[in-house]
């Protein structure tokens, strides 16, 4: 691991937005299939319960089928490469390229001083307000096109998507940011980011693939406008 660390750090001196986008694809894409298996784990759970309360013997039939089909975990490649694009092609340079511009601007500009209370809570509400909403935006809609769907199916999809992940993340992401721009030298910045979205790029892939659920239903029906409630309620 030592080696592996020390090596990762040349290549981050010699060669570090090429070594940004490298690490960002392939860490989106584990984040994918870890995604997908969560959701077929999920599936698996749901009909067993499934196969266990029904009682009509036609129904069972079908959960049983259903459940020898989806038995077996099998990753979805074309996914996998389709969300390691997203790393490579946006969170690798875009996410390099933000972080180093954000810490220059923070210190030459706003005058801030490093490490200091200021400085750290302009990094994270500059970071919240403006990159993690462009980022998922940019996701989902990019995920929308590639896997086939129209305009039209790209736009439901963000309005079905978007403010779930946005409320989620935006309780989690801040907190990390925090000991990320207090605690971790500027050069490794990135690194920790990285890490960490490994995780929410499992989390975002099994949001997109949560279609409608129920409590992304709550959400979305949360923040509607109230002209839009009144007049489906008849108002």
């Amino acid at each position: 691991m030592l080696k592996l660390w020390r090596w990762y750090q040349r290549c981050l001196t010699v060669h570090p937005v090429k070594t940004q986008v490298i690490s960002s694809g392939f860490l989106w894409g584990f984040g994918d299939v870890t995604a997908q298996y969560i959701t077929h784990s999920t599936a698996k759970r749901r009909l067993l319960r499934l196969t266990e309360t029904n009682k009509d013997a036609d129904a069972d039939a079908e959960i049983k089928v259903k459940w020898k089909q989806d038995a077996e975990f099998k990753v979805n490649w074309k996914r996998v490469a389709i969300t390691s694009m997203f790393g490579f092609g946006f969170v690798g340079p875009v996410g390099h390229f933000w972080y180093e511009g954000l810490d220059k601007f923070i210190k030459l500009k706003l005058r801030y001083v490093p490490k200091s209370t200021r400085f750290v809570a302009a990094k994270v509400a500059m970071d919240g307000l403006i990159f993690g909403p462009v980022d998922l935006l940019v996701f989902f809609t990019y995920m929308g096109f590639a896997t086939g769907k129209n305009t039209a199916e790209v736009k439901e999809g963000l309005k079905r998507d978007f403010l779930p992940a946005l409320a989620l993340e935006g309780g989690a992401w801040p907190l990390l940011q925090i000991a990320n721009f207090r605690y971790v030298p500027v050069q490794y910045q990135l690194l920790y980011v990285n890490i960490f979205c490994l995780v929410d790029s499992a989390f975002l892939s099994w949001v997109e693939q949560q279609k409608d659920a129920a409590w992304k239903q709550w959400f979305t029906s949360s923040f509607q406008p109230l002209k839009e409630r009144g007049g489906q309620g008849g108002v």
